[in-house]
């Protein structure tokens, strides 16, 4: 029997249950529909992060506090302070391969509009910080140098944090209260959009970064410097540069360890793209859980055919079937049932992450590999599942069969 012959017997038997087969299938549709989704998903996280971190610039270092050591023991990022605002001053002066530098320092607080009220991120900055983090204002303006230096008490919003504190209202001219000191409102941010897990750059408010450690925190070191190299080609010597100013600056022994971190837009992409790689084997693996257990149900529901058709196996064998014809038959049906789950699973996958795009406003990303992984996937599953029942059909003896009731 040819292949194109088996394949026509299997339809045939496979559409004598057509509601048996849709609930045989249902683990299929599920566990590819789900994995594609999940797929989806971390790709479309994947791609925000990537295009957020790109937003700020390929030739940017970030300097950040470095890490405590106690014994062998060692603390987190900013687990101890040493940048200074004179640092960040310092860094464009002596550093020939630095074009502008952006200090920050950052912290949560409740902001307040007459009765409105929201806790959001305040971030405290420098002019250059719109063109170092490649940052816009849409309306108004932004603070200038002279009221970083006075410490003065003004604003420039985000649109999420506009929206929550004035609804449909400009901003413009407002004044908010940030933890209960008055702010006037001079600019509102150009729409950037929901960075993943680095946060909602949209809902923070920008204010001197002066005013923000003397006036609102009461702090006396920045969190971090964003230095912008003057090209790309640049990169290695402003990193070099920076780390022999700050050791100076902050009196490092030759033998210490430098209690700052120099990290590359380059870096934190590949951090990241590590991150959401881990992510995607997470998901992929949890969804793959249902296509195993839709495997379980199409040996089950096979076995049972065997079974059923044990009589008609020995007829087939008593007319001149071999044992691979009797092999060939139920195993491509095991095969067929997997591929049209898994088709109708690549509908409902690509179906489910476009709702969830709609509905959510998540980024979703469905790509070709991720259906074609999914839909081989249940192909190797029929095949797989399908091997034992039909192993089990073609090893009956004939005589057996036949006298089977």
């Amino acid at each position: 029997m040819s292949i194109l012959e088996s394949i026509s017997v299997a339809v045939e038997s496979l559409s004598a249950n057509k509601m048996r087969i849709v609930l045989t299938m249902l683990g299929i549709i599920i566990g590819v529909g789900a994995v594609i989704t999940m797929l989806a998903l971390a790709q479309g996280a994947r791609e925000r992060m990537m295009s957020q971190i790109q937003q700020m610039g390929t030739n940017v270092l970030i300097v950040m506090s470095g890490q405590s050591r106690h014994g062998a023991v060692m603390g987190g990022f900013g687990s101890i302070q040493s940048l200074t605002l004179e640092d960040s001053e310092v860094i464009p002066q002596k550093c020939s391969s630095i074009d502008k530098v952006a200090p920050e320092v950052s912290s949560g607080a409740q902001v307040k509009y007459r009765n409105q009220n929201t806790n959001t991120a305040i971030i405290g900055c420098t002019p250059d910080f719109l063109d170092v983090r490649n940052y816009q204002v849409q309306d108004g303006r932004f603070f200038t140098q002279n009221e970083v230096k006075s410490a003065n008490k003004v604003a420039v919003i985000g649109a999420t944090a506009a929206k929550n504190l004035f609804g449909e209202e400009s901003p413009i001219g407002k004044r908010i209260r940030v933890k209960g000191m008055p702010f006037d409102v001079v600019g509102l941010m150009a729409v950037k959009g929901a960075a993943g897990s680095f946060g909602d750059p949209d809902d923070q408010i920008y204010i001197p970064v002066t005013t923000a450690m003397h006036r609102v925190f009461g702090l006396q070191y920045v969190r971090a410097i964003s230095a912008q190299a003057k090209s790309m080609s640049m990169m290695d010597q402003a990193t070099a540069e920076i780390t022999s100013l700050l050791r100076k600056r902050h009196r490092l022994h030759q033998d210490a360890d430098d209690d700052f971190v120099i990290r590359s837009q380059a870096e934190f992409m590949q951090m990241a793209n590590q991150a959401a790689g881990v992510f995607t084997l997470l998901l992929g693996g949890i969804a793959s859980v249902s296509l195993l257990v839709g495997g379980i149900g199409i040996m089950n529901i096979m076995l049972v055919s065997v079974t059923e058709r044990t009589r008609e196996i020995g007829i087939r064998m008593a007319i001149g079937a071999r044992r691979r014809d009797i092999l060939n038959q139920f195993l491509i049906e095991s095969v067929v049932l997997s591929l049209l789950g898994g088709a109708a699973g690549v509908l409902m996958g690509i179906g489910a992450s476009s709702l969830i795009a709609k509905f959510s406003g998540w980024n979703v990303s469905v790509s070709l590999p991720s259906v074609l992984l999914s839909f081989g996937f249940a192909a190797m599953v029929g095949i797989f599942f399908g091997l034992y029942p039909a192993r089990k059909a073609s090893g009956l003896h004939p005589i057996d069969a036949l006298r089977y009731e």
